[in-house]
């Protein structure tokens, strides 16, 4: 397909009963990394320029809107867990699971005819990537968890200056949507990085036009409550596994890594000084390079599907 808005190669793909945005990086017969986004964040989360920089440590790159945010399907017809069922821990309605979140990348690979993939998942799309990694160990050929936890109460909680945005409105006018994802990076993001606030508006002002769902990172976020603590689904996975976090992270305590390193039988732990909930460009060089180590690490070559 032709470039769409923005500059975005936006394909579809069908994931069962869900629409799929993706859009892919570098040639399809290099190793695959499957990149997995957080809560209400969407593909465009991953920088263009951080695909670019896999592509040039020899990866073909994919990612894509997970369901319920940007241009794949939302689930509208379900209504979002209140702020008390959240906080209670009991949402009562509940549209999927991680679980279904992880089958869609693996149906996203099935389109796209690849057998094994490297899985690199940030925050929630951490927790995705886990499930697909336990689920579907056969399709991962290495994973990395970045910024990410294992549902335990005990590790990886949010500081208290997160849950207002994690539990507030979200405002629909775009330029009160773009002031409050300012406002946000200023409490979770990089500290000991340098900021540039231009490409947070910018990638908000992306995310605004391309489709803002509020309720669906609500949803999002009840199937996180729902799943619970993973710890024993995390102690299945065989794959190489990297657990990268920062030091200062707001959003997701370091503690959440350390447990999700913990819980993964021969994963290896990075901790990045200075590093919050975001991924700041000083810290590309050390983690694009930490993928491709780990990757390295992987038993069998990664092929296409015969």
């Amino acid at each position: 397909m032709g470039a769409g808005e923005h500059g975005l190669n936006e394909q579809f793909c069908k994931a069962g009963d869900v629409d799929l945005c993706f859009e892919t990086f570098g040639e399809p017969a290099d190793p695959a990394v499957l990149l997995v986004m957080g809560l209400g964040t969407q593909m465009v989360g991953w920088n263009a320029e951080f695909c670019e920089g896999l592509v040039d440590r020899g990866f073909f790159v994919i990612r894509y809107d997970n369901r319920d945010s940007g241009r794949s399907t939302h689930f509208r017809d379900t209504p979002p867990p209140t702020s008390w069922e959240l906080m209670s821990r009991r949402p009562r309605n509940v549209a999927y699971g991680l679980s279904d979140m992880a089958d869609d990348g693996v149906a996203l690979l099935d389109h796209l005819g690849i057998e094994r993939a490297h899985v690199v998942g940030a925050s929630m799309g951490g927790m995705i990537a886990q499930g697909v990694a336990s689920s579907h160990p056969a399709r991962v050929a290495s994973l990395v968890s970045i910024m990410s936890t294992t549902g335990s109460r005990i590790a990886g909680q949010p500081a208290a200056k997160v849950y207002p945005f994690l539990l507030g409105r979200v405002p629909k006018d775009k330029e009160q949507f773009v002031e409050r994802a300012v406002k946000l990076h200023r409490v979770i993001g990089s500290r000991g990085f340098e900021r540039d606030e231009n490409e947070v508006r910018e990638m908000a002002e992306v995310s605004h036009d391309r489709g803002l769902d509020p309720a669906g990172a609500a949803r999002q976020l009840a199937a996180i409550v729902a799943a619970g603590n993973r710890t024993a689904e995390c102690r299945r996975i065989t794959a190489p596994t990297l657990v990268i976090h920062g030091k200062r992270d707001p959003m997701i305590a370091c503690s959440g890594g350390r447990a999700t390193a913990r819980a993964i039988r021969g994963s290896k732990l990075m901790i990045i000084e200075g590093m919050g909930h975001d991924l700041p460009r000083g810290a590309w060089p050390p983690i694009l390079d930490a993928i491709a180590e780990n990757a390295a690490r992987a038993r069998e070559p990664v092929s296409p599907l015969a």
